[in-house]
């Protein structure tokens, strides 16, 4: 019980994101995930329509980075001066910043070329892991864990959840719909972005909860 419990921490879970991380990224490296990115491409792009086509630009728009920074921006100033929240207001920037600058080290890294299959969009640099996968996961992930504890509900917890997959989930879905990424490419920066989300929020439970110690020793 007591490994079941440091596995399911968040720095037990950042490991085991960083691992199948390392997998994602063999495979890739040894070309042994082609069919997996190839099956999911054909059922994704297969069901391609007006409407679907339309939705998939609405959502890949909201993954790009002014929309990105201007949600971040005003987020932070909500956890500053409405909620009064100033070390929630680092751990969101640190998880935000540090999300962004992770993407560009490993895109530089390994160096994999996007799908020149069926392309509904046009996308410049490199492919894994997917941008947008990363900055989707890391603004919805933070999200959800600084809301969680202002929603009392069990409802309102389930519905914040779905809400935060949903947009995260489907700015991914958009990615391959729109030929500009393969699904390992999205899958990577989900665990990429995971990773640095869950290891951030770790430092911070640690951190505060050291804070609160030495407080109740100081009064």
């Amino acid at each position: 019980m007591k490994l079941l419990g440091r596995l399911l921490s968040a720095f037990g879970l950042a490991l085991i994101a960083a691992v199948l991380f390392g997998i994602v990224a063999w495979l890739i490296g040894d070309d042994r995930i082609s069919g997996f990115d190839s099956d999911i491409i054909s059922a994704v792009q297969g069901a391609e329509a007006p409407g679907l086509t339309s939705l998939a630009e609405g959502l890949t728009w909201f993954g790009r980075t002014l929309p990105v920074t201007v949600f971040s921006i005003a987020i932070m100033i909500a956890l500053y001066f409405f909620l009064r929240h100033r070390w929630e207001l680092l751990l969101f920037a640190v998880v935000m910043l540090g999300s962004t600058t992770l993407n560009k080290v490993l895109k530089a890294v390994f160096h994999r070329e996007r799908p020149n299959i069926h392309r509904l969009a046009e996308e410049a640099g490199f492919s894994f892991p997917s941008g947008h996968a990363m900055a989707a996961f890391a603004l919805y992930g933070i999200l959800a864990y600084l809301l969680w504890r202002h929603v009392n509900s069990v409802v309102g917890r389930v519905l914040l959840v779905l809400v935060c997959a949903a947009m995260f989930l489907g700015i991914g879905w958009s990615r391959i719909y729109l030929g500009v990424h393969y699904p390992s490419d999205v899958l990577g920066g989900y665990l990429a972005s995971g990773v640095w989300l869950l290891l951030s929020i770790a430092v911070y439970q640690r951190w505060t909860k050291r804070r609160r110690a030495a407080g109740r020793t100081t009064s």
